[in-house]
């Protein structure tokens, strides 16, 4: 058992795209005249955009299609996407995945977030060059915390379970690790709020913890 390939999650992994969900998002409650608590918004935490619009939907019994809503919500994102100025990599990202990848580990992304979103953080900041794959939690039928992005990108990087190593920072991403039997590390970040780290193999707050020397012995 060694290390073959890392298995990203990109929301608050690689960049920290919260922030501006976040302000998307509330600018489309308002537009649509709802009000949504603390406790709900985070409940959404790692859950798909189409899964948040049906709740919605559901919940304020709502006229719109989900499509419509997530039409809403993803202008005002590419909005704060482009001008945000305070959005960047998270500190020490760039400098991992270097690491994996001058080290011949296999990358892979499996993100809930949409290929769209995922090409446009690539293109932004230059990661192409990195990734031997990439998966949309989007495009599959089961988002997190269900197993089938992470056994997809496992079987994408073309190595068996024991040698990947999933990097994840919420609850529901953890889970769906754990439940694909891979080898997780949890990523503490300043920004995730009461997420639940008990599943994970490993939880750290700095990405030197995962350079290889300092992870081999789980491997």
């Amino acid at each position: 058992m060694s290390l073959k390939a890392v298995l990203f999650d990109m929301d608050g992994v690689i960049v920290d795209t919260e922030p501006l969900h976040r302000k998307a998002y509330f600018k489309t409650f308002d537009e649509l005249e709802i009000t949504v608590s603390e406790d709900l918004y985070t409940s959404f935490t790692g859950a798909s955009t189409k899964r948040v619009c049906e709740t919605l939907i559901q919940k304020y019994n709502l006229s719109h299609t989900h499509e419509a809503i997530a039409g809403i919500k993803r202008s005002h994102f590419k909005d704060y996407f482009y001008n945000d100025e305070e959005f960047d990599l998270i500190p020490g990202v760039r400098q991992l995945i270097e690491h994996y990848h001058e080290n011949g580990i296999k990358l892979i992304l499996a993100s809930s977030a949409t290929m769209t979103t995922i090409n446009m953080v690539f293109e932004k900041f230059g990661l192409e060059k990195y990734f031997s794959g990439k998966i949309s939690g989007a495009d599959l039928k089961e988002s997190k915390p269900h197993p089938e992005v992470f056994l997809l990108a496992a079987e994408m990087a073309d190595e068996t379970k024991e040698n990947c190593m999933v990097i994840e920072d919420s609850t529901n991403g953890i889970l769906a690790a754990h439940r694909a039997e891979i080898f997780c590390a949890a990523y503490r970040s300043p920004h995730s709020k009461s997420q639940d780290y008990t599943l994970a193999d490993v939880v750290i707050s700095d990405y030197e913890e995962l350079e290889l020397d300092k992870i081999s012995k789980y491997f």
